[in-house]
């Protein structure tokens, strides 16, 4: 079981542990928003940050999609509007990227949603809009 810090949250006592595929694309994340954030630093737009940070994933071999729509099924009706994820790696990871100088606790709760909504169990808040990246940055696992 990961222990929980203010930079890890968990929504399960007893998940199963990430996948390596998971753990390393996680890695990969917070290195993709360290070098952004230290050759753009705080102050731009976000997406100028999602371009950048897709583009360094890239490099490194993930397969990115931006902007990808979340369906909603309710009442056996499908709904294709209203819900993208910011950034997708390898069909697995979800990223959400902000560039705001206060943080929203509703981001959690989004990414949670997104999480569900798609089954997948890893996913990052990444704010660029900070002096230290490492404060901008929250991971989470259902």
């Amino acid at each position: 079981m990961t222990q929980i810090n203010e930079d890890t949250i968990n929504y399960k006592d007893d998940y199963l542990p990430l996948s390596e595929e998971e753990e390393y694309i996680g890695k990969e994340i917070v290195n993709a928003a360290f070098i952004v954030h230290s050759r753009l630093g705080p102050g731009l737009l976000e997406k100028v940050y999602e371009v950048c940070f897709c583009h360094v994933l890239n490099e490194k071999g993930l397969f990115v999609e931006r902007q990808v729509k979340v369906p909603i099924i309710f009442d056996e009706f499908v709904f294709d509007e209203g819900l993208r994820l910011d950034v997708l790696i390898n069909d697995l990871v979800i990223c959400e990227l902000k560039a705001v100088e206060n943080t929203n606790p509703v981001w959690a709760a989004q990414l949670l949603s997104y999480l569900k909504l798609t089954g997948r169990r890893l996913g990052y808040i990444i704010n660029f809009n900070v002096p230290l990246i490492k404060n901008g940055i929250k991971r989470m696992i259902v």
